[in-house]
């Protein structure tokens, strides 16, 4: 297992507690310590800060003046309407299937097809779309790019795809999505769904189906946390939080398997 990080403030990988390596312990944490200690405070690794919950939370969102919008119910009563939002508006689900953009999009999209079938008792195909090699800043911001497993075990061609990303905000995620589902088939349609919508478009780009339109300034950030990631639902919004002068970015590298 190849455990990396790389953050000024957060490592986001599956880690276990310091502590636990400097005592030897590292064959009794369990898998589950480990999927907890995914995003935690990167200070508390370097020795630059406390280890304390409620630090790994502010350096985890990376935020000041965070202000939390949307909680676990909100959540799930969004994921419940954008699903009889779908059947209602394509009369059925029978060919429609349901693709989530990695890496947010993905559980979003297991989550309304999940909700679709308890509602219409119709089960909607689901897959995973990775985008890494469409995005129009490859060169720019991603000379060593996180590529993903793109998994769509299904034909596309006549259906009506359902994207699902978390936020929407310039559109160019939706673009490149876009291109990468046009060279997989030739679909009916193709429709988007996000938890939010934050505004600030530069495509002319519109989502079908959106959990909250959250109007939001264009230096702020929108923190989107999922129970699969984060442990939480919830959806922040707040300013990036000032770089430390003493902070530095972290890279670890376990093989945790046998």
């Amino acid at each position: 297992m190849d455990l990396r990080g790389g953050s000024p403030y957060v490592i986001r990988a599956l880690l276990i507690r310091r502590s636990e390596v400097e005592k030897g312990r590292l064959s009794d944490v369990t898998h589950r310590e480990y999927r907890s200690q995914a995003s935690f405070n990167a200070a508390a690794v370097t020795g630059l800060g406390p280890a304390s919950p409620e630090g790994a939370c502010r350096m985890k969102s990376g935020l000041t003046q965070a202000r939390t919008f949307m909680d676990s119910a909100a959540v799930r009563r969004a994921i419940e309407r954008i699903a009889h939002e779908i059947i209602e508006r394509n009369q059925g689900v029978e060919q429609v299937v349901v693709i989530g953009i990695r890496t947010r999009g993905a559980p979003l999209a297991e989550r309304i097809a999940e909700a679709i079938t308890k509602i219409e008792g119709q089960t909607a195909p689901v897959g995973y779309l990775d985008i890494s090699f469409y995005r129009d800043d490859i060169k720019a911001a991603m000379s060593q790019p996180v590529v993903q497993k793109t998994e769509i075990l299904f034909d596309l061609n006549g259906k009506s795809v359902v994207l699902v990303d978390d936020v929407l905000f310039t559109g160019r995620t939706i673009r490149a999505a876009m291109d990468a589902i046009m060279d997989l088939g030739r679909p009916r349609s193709i429709q988007l769904a996000v938890l939010v919508d934050r505004g600030h478009r530069e495509l002319p780009i519109r989502a079908d189906y959106v959990g909250k339109n959250l109007p939001t300034a264009e230096n702020e950030q929108v923190v989107v946390s999922l129970k699969e990631f984060d442990g939480t639902d919830s959806v922040m919004v707040g300013r990036p939080a000032p770089r430390r002068k003493d902070a530095r970015a972290v890279t670890l590298d376990f093989n945790l398997d046998p």
